[in-house]
């Protein structure tokens, strides 16, 4: 069989590369396909997740401000009942030597005698005293003790006969008052110092 000459041979067509034109002249495409149904229902449920999740933020954050709203009106308002509540409790401790002081208030000057009035005015401050110490105040005298500026205030110095009274108080001028720790005013004193 003799051999074909290859410049006889029909050259056999190769199949046409994409986007050249095909037969008559206009390039086919693949049908566009919709977005699937879940990329698309993924979007929208997504959209509506976070929408969800800020409204149930957003209802928290405001049940917890009123929430905390309620609880500072109510703190408020308890720390005002009690404050009333202790002043009473101090008041109704003063009512028995307020009695006695009325009492003595409206003697008779014609048929009493100042002895009588002086015993009457210390026993109403040894109640005013007692009914104040159930409440809560210390009383402070420090005659004879050491000097303390944190609960003592020095008026006047008087001369020391020994080194061992130096700095120690000679006689109280006006009793201090000390109420729950805090310091209502000084006593205030006279104080001895040893010039030797």
């Amino acid at each position: 069989m003799p051999a074909s000459d290859p410049s006889t041979e029909t050259p056999t067509p190769e199949p046409p590369a994409a986007g050249e034109p095909q037969g008559d002249g206009f390039e086919t495409a693949p049908p566009s396909s919709p977005a699937s149904p879940d990329v698309a229902g993924g979007v929208v449920s997504g959209d509506s997740d976070l929408a969800r999740q800020v409204e149930e933020h957003r209802d928290r954050y405001l049940r917890l401000a009123a929430e905390f709203d309620n609880h500072r009106r109510r703190t408020v308002k308890e720390r005002q009942e009690t404050g009333a509540r202790a002043q009473a409790e101090l008041v109704k401790h003063l009512i028995d030597a307020m009695d006695d002081l009325a009492r003595f208030a409206h003697l008779d000057p014609a048929s009493t005698d100042a002895a009588t009035v002086v015993q009457g005015v210390a026993m109403v401050e040894k109640k005013l005293i007692k009914a104040l110490g159930g409440a809560g105040l210390q009383v402070v005298d420090p005659t004879d003790q050491a000097f303390d500026p944190a609960l003592h205030e020095a008026v006047a110095t008087e001369p020391a006969a020994t080194r061992e009274q130096d700095a120690r108080v000679a006689r109280t001028y006006q009793l201090g008052y000390v109420f729950g720790g805090q310091l209502l005013r000084p006593a205030r004193v006279v104080v001895r110092q040893y010039g030797g």
